[in-house]
């Protein structure tokens, strides 16, 4: 057993790009980012942003850059307010220098199909959305292409046959269970944040308590077991 040190300051793009990196997506390839609070929590008050810091949105942006799609659940395409995929013209140049389209494209996964079509990630989108859901959803044919399908394996065949092979999954925790009960992740990408949160800060219910921050003492690695000794402020 022995320590692990490691600083994403201390990287480039390139070298944390290379971090990434993922083999050329001949077929599907599902690629779950998430943040999580010391005890489990994904959200402060509803939202992931409590959580996040510069290091996890960097890596956030990066992953975005890399991937074909990205797929959200529909709790989660509200809750966090999504807006249109747009990358500024460093980050579409990057993208094309590696054989992609300049954006990736929004995916929606929605039991019921009750999205709004006014909303911003559909209506300002540089590339059309795509909506998964086996409900009645005309009110979205205007401004997405309907996959209709409640099999997700299906939905990912079906986001291959348009070229969609590296998708990447920002939750939320249903979508995240539905994949993997479908034995559809490749790989999870997890942040944890020096937070205790409590475990009703959900995406669907408050915090009982205010987040109290930890500082970490040391990370202890024995083949794929981190260690972690966290502190909590006083």
């Amino acid at each position: 057993m022995h320590a692990m040190e490691s600083s994403a300051g201390e990287l480039t793009d390139d070298q944390l790009a290379n971090l990434y990196q993922v083999p050329t997506a001949t077929h599907t390839f599902v690629r779950a980012n998430f943040v999580s609070s010391l005890d489990g929590s994904i959200a402060i008050d509803g939202h992931s942003a409590g959580l996040s810091n510069a290091a996890d949105m960097r890596v956030f942006r990066l992953l975005r850059d890399a991937c074909d799609a990205v797929l959200v659940g529909a709790g989660t395409f509200r809750v966090e307010d999504y807006r249109p995929l747009r990358l500024n013209p460093q980050r579409r140049e990057k993208r094309i220098g590696v054989g992609k389209t300049e954006y990736p494209t929004l995916v929606v996964v929605s039991r019921s199909g009750a999205l709004d079509p006014t909303a911003q990630a559909f209506t300002q989108a540089p590339v059309r959305p795509i909506v998964i859901t086996n409900a009645d959803a005309d009110q979205l044919k205007g401004v997405a292409d309907v996959i209709a399908t409640e099999d997700l394996r299906d939905a990912l065949t079906q986001l291959a046959d348009r070229g969609l092979n590296h998708i990447l999954c920002e939750g939320g925790p249903h979508l995240l269970r539905s994949l993997i009960d479908v034995d559809a992740v490749d790989e999870l990408c997890l942040t944890l944040s020096a937070q205790l949160v409590g475990a009703s800060a959900t995406l669907t219910g408050p915090a009982s308590l205010p987040p109290r921050h930890a500082k970490l003492r040391h990370v202890l690695r024995d083949a794929d077991t981190l260690l972690l000794r966290y502190a909590l402020d006083r």
